[in-house]
């Protein structure tokens, strides 16, 4: 089987890879067993589909003067979330600006407020992110 596009849910291939099945157990007539295997593997897709996740990536976009107030940053940002990567930095003569994911700790974005009260800080600003980067 060929798709034209990437499927990106995990749960998308899981329901094609179910339906792939359950069709090939009906060809060779074991209509039993798709109908409880159908039950069994939809119970388990309803209490993942039900699943909510709270660990949503986002994107922190720093600016700041030198390297100590970097330092300083990184440290704030340790601090502060569950998990964190950074994904580029970009260094011009007067600037320094970091591209980090970030996992949050609890829903509250506070911590940008203390990124940004940094002095050397010109500016720090977070975005939702659903996994795909592009630089």
């Amino acid at each position: 089987m060929r798709f034209r596009t990437a499927i990106k849910e995990p749960l998308d291939i899981a329901f094609l890879f179910w339906s792939i099945t359950v069709g090939i157990v009906l060809g060779a007539g074991l209509i039993p067993l798709a109908v409880f295997g159908s039950i069994f593997i939809g119970i388990i897709m309803i209490l993942f589909v039900n699943k909510k996740t709270s660990d949503n990536p986002y994107i922190l976009v720093v600016n700041c003067n030198d390297e100590q107030v970097e330092e300083y940053v990184q440290k704030a940002i340790t601090e502060s979330v569950k998990k964190h990567m950074v994904k580029s930095k970009t260094v011009t003569a007067h600037q320094i600006e970091l591209t980090i994911e970030v996992r949050l700790k609890d829903a509250t974005t506070q911590f940008v407020n203390r990124i940004s009260e940094i002095a050397g800080v010109k500016s720090a600003v977070l975005v939702s992110y659903n996994g795909d980067y592009m630089g």
